[in-house]
């Protein structure tokens, strides 16, 4: 099993930067891919970023140049560094862990970022 627990959210103005951050903890060894999916109301959850065990980044053309994934393996920590940020980005924000092998994945409880206009 997996744990994650998402921080960082908030309300910034148009232009400004966030920097979202998900704590991994239980079996880590397990997963595959760790990505960044964000959701809003009436719309299905979309992926933003993923990043593979071996590093490997994609990204949603949305968000392609302004946004960031990275991980900390030391601290069991993986980033989205979101720079440029539009009205249109608000959301909530969720890290998912993709586990290894077919086991299913893990969702964080989300957090909200809110950019105004």
């Amino acid at each position: 099993q997996v744990q994650l627990v998402e921080s960082g959210g908030g309300l910034v103005q148009a232009g400004g930067s966030l920097r979202l951050s998900c704590a991994v903890s239980g079996s880590i060894f397990a997963i595959n891919v760790m990505g960044w999916y964000r959701q809003t109301p009436g719309k299905q959850r979309e992926l933003v970023a993923a990043i593979t065990s071996g590093d490997s980044t994609n990204y949603a053309d949305s968000v392609l140049g302004r946004f960031t994934i990275s991980r900390d393996h030391a601290r069991n920590t993986v980033y989205l560094q979101m720079n440029s940020l539009k009205p249109e980005d608000t959301a909530v924000y969720y890290c998912r862990a993709t586990m290894k092998w077919g086991s299913g994945y893990y969702w964080g409880q989300g957090t909200q970022v809110t950019v105004s206009s």
